[in-house]
């Protein structure tokens, strides 16, 4: 599944490490997300989207998925 998740850290200007602290998950969990080797679970996603003040669908686009 891809995502924007990156580019909306940049724009907060967060490192990877700080973002996991914001969620309570790893900085390994957040690069994996990143680079779509990891999709979240679902109540994840939802903090994650919350934490950016945007829908799930604007982070993550699962259209290319099989």
């Amino acid at each position: 599944m891809e995502n924007n998740l990156k580019s909306l850290r940049a724009e907060k200007g967060w490192s990877q490490a700080a973002l996991g602290d914001q969620l309570e998950i790893s900085r390994q969990s957040v690069n994996a997300i990143e680079t779509g080797r990891y999709d979240p679970s679902l109540p994840l996603a939802f903090k994650i989207a919350r934490l950016f003040g945007c829908s799930i669908e604007a982070i993550f686009d699962d259209s290319k998925a099989s």
